[in-house]
């Protein structure tokens, strides 16, 4: 009877322990579940983010473009001042050039002086006396050379950077010497000078990436006309991707592009935008004596389809007298409207 009780709670505790088993098994599965759930819900979570930051970096791209215009209206005028160079050399920096290390001291060589007064002793001290300034001597005369060739690479140092400097600055005199002569002559209405200046502006003039900076200036001094013709960015500047998306489904980040006639509104408003601002900047760095009109010709490289050839179309053409010019107010305009309404006027005119 015994043992057949005994066989009885062996069965209840392994009745009892595979329950415990099933138990602690039913929670790994759970938990390994909840963490697999909690990974995938991260990596959606991320790439979610990831989608929202490209298509941040997309408006943000877009809004450089919008602001081609207005963006640069509360810049200061160029001047001829600014256009004045001056020395770009830092001070001179010797580096370790310029750390002298310190001498030899005897206290690092001397030896202990010995306790007792024994005559072994004494002679002993006076050998390790004079082995010791033997020491010191050597290691003054190591310093004494390192601090030579120290100061003669210093001294070659600073001769190169002296002839450096001297480069620089006559190379701004030169260039200031340049640009007052070319004042100068932009004060007495001749025609290279103001196409060279206003040149100057349009090139220092800061666009986006992707946009050609190749353009030519005309000045007709019997009017006091400047004309512009310059290269205009293509319409791959706006970007045909709208936004981005991330498609959890087949876990990747697609592009929404953009619809082709936002594309052509948005690079027609553009094209606009880079004529007035042009005009706004020749305008504003100019005094009414000197430049009384300003003419902006505006054409794109692209390729002919019937040839292959490249062909250069026209997209823009506009022309404002000063007068008119000043009157408007940039910040608020329409460009597209803009454009139409001045050369309305020069028709008219």
């Amino acid at each position: 009877m015994a043992r057949s009780g005994s066989l009885s709670d062996f069965e209840r505790r392994l009745v009892a322990q595979r329950r415990d088993d099933d138990r602690l098994d039913r929670e790994q599965r759970r938990q390994d579940k909840e963490r697999e759930k909690a990974r995938q819900q991260e990596q959606v979570e991320a790439r979610q983010r990831e989608a929202e930051e490209k298509t941040a970096a997309l408006q943000e791209q877009v809004k450089i473009l919008e602001e081609v215009l207005t963006g640069i209206l509360p810049r200061p005028a160029l001047t001829f001042e600014r256009l004045m160079a001056t020395p770009k050399v830092p001070p001179f920096d010797p580096g370790e050039l310029g750390q002298v290390t310190a001498a030899p001291s005897w206290n690092e060589f001397a030896p202990v002086p010995p306790q007792g007064l024994s005559r072994l002793l004494r002679g002993r001290y006076q050998r390790e006396l004079a082995q010791a300034r033997a020491r010191l001597a050597a290691a003054e005369a190591a310093h004494k050379q390192r601090e030579a060739q120290r100061r003669q690479a210093l001294a070659v140092a600073k001769a190169g950077y002296d002839q450096k400097l001297t480069q620089e600055r006559a190379r701004a005199a030169r260039r200031n010497a340049s640009v007052a002569a070319r004042q100068s002559a932009f004060a007495a209405g001749q025609a290279d000078a103001v196409e060279w200046f206003a040149g100057s502006l349009l090139k220092a003039s800061r666009y986006p990436d992707g946009f050609p900076r190749e353009h030519q200036v005309s000045y007709q001094a019997q009017d006091r006309h400047i004309t512009v013709d310059a290269e205009l960015a293509p319409v791959s500047v706006v970007p045909s991707v709208r936004a981005y998306r991330y498609v959890q489904a087949r876990d990747v980040i697609e592009p929404v592009p953009r619809q082709d006639g936002e594309i052509r509104q948005r690079y027609d408003r553009l094209v606009c935008c880079v004529a007035l601002r042009t005009l706004h900047e020749i305008f504003t760095a100019t005094p009414a004596e000197a430049v009384a009109a300003v003419t902006f010709r505006g054409r794109v490289t692209t390729v002919d389809v019937a040839t292959g050839k490249p062909s250069r179309a026209q997209l823009v053409s506009v022309s404002a007298g000063r007068p008119v010019f000043d009157e408007l107010v940039l910040a608020a305009v329409d460009p597209q409207a803009c454009v139409a309404r001045l050369n309305a006027l020069a028709s008219a005119g």
